[in-house]
């Protein structure tokens, strides 16, 4: 289980629970942002678990970039490298016609190299999904994240089964959206996925504490549960060896 987190506090809760990987972001209800040098450092020295990194400039619901949005996330890509614990990025990107953008994604690879890089749910706005896949595997991304083009991956469960089969092993399949204890191993079996993303986030305990100054209205701020995490693998771990 990958779980994307974006505190020190979500990163530890979740190698607790028994994540096997971490997706370090900023701004996760931005849809995660690149984090920053000293969130990955506080992250790496307090887990023992593989950290990929987001690589995303700004928010907004397209994935397309402009040359100088790329040049900036180059720029992080490099200086996050240099911390010297990164294990791995995540990064995405298409042309204005909804199709990979080779060049941009060849550019991050330059710099992100030899790391893996993960291409993340801009596949799920992706005209072509299974063409992509190929695509994708010939660039050298080791892994894509994806909801089969649909709100949830229960929902796309065709499409993610057609891209595993696509990939061939060549490339792994990650099903996100959606996932937890109580569909994760139906999910699972359904696709022939072998990987899984969440965040397993709940309500903190500081956004329930009263007597903390706060600005606003309300604190909405939201964190990787232990609990959460450790009964979603539990759940993957018992209905795919059960299933089998």
């Amino acid at each position: 289980m990958e779980v994307c987190v974006d505190s020190l506090q979500s990163a530890i809760n979740a190698a607790k629970g028994g994540a096997t990987r971490l997706e370090l972001c900023s701004a996760l209800n931005e849809g995660g942002l690149t984090p920053t040098p000293g969130l990955l450092k506080a992250v790496t020295a307090a887990v023992n678990i593989p950290v990929f990194c987001m690589l995303r400039v700004r928010g907004g619901n397209d994935f397309v970039y402009s040359s100088e949005e790329l040049e900036a996330m180059k720029t992080d890509a490099l200086l996050l490298r240099s911390m010297g614990t990164v294990n791995g990025f995540v990064f995405g990107a298409l042309d204005e016609h909804g199709n990979v953008d080779i060049r941009a994604c060849q550019d991050i690879l330059q710099v992100t190299a030899p790391l893996p890089v993960t291409f993340h749910r801009a596949i799920d706005v992706c005209q072509d999904p299974l063409g992509a896949v190929q695509i994708l595997v010939k660039l050298g991304f080791k892994r894509i994240l994806t909801s089969g083009q649909k709100e949830s991956a229960l929902e796309g469960i065709p499409m993610i089964r057609m891209m595993v089969e696509k990939a061939q092993d060549q490339i792994s399949i990650m099903v996100g959206a959606g996932i937890k204890k109580d569909n994760v191993a139906h999910i699972l079996r359904a696709t022939g996925a072998k990987e899984y993303h969440g965040s397993a986030r709940v309500p903190s305990q500081q956004s329930n504490d009263s007597n903390r100054p706060k600005m606003g209205a309300a604190d909405l701020r939201l964190e990787t549960s232990v609990e959460e995490v450790a009964a979603t693998v539990q759940a993957a771990q018992m209905g795919i060896g059960g299933g089998r």
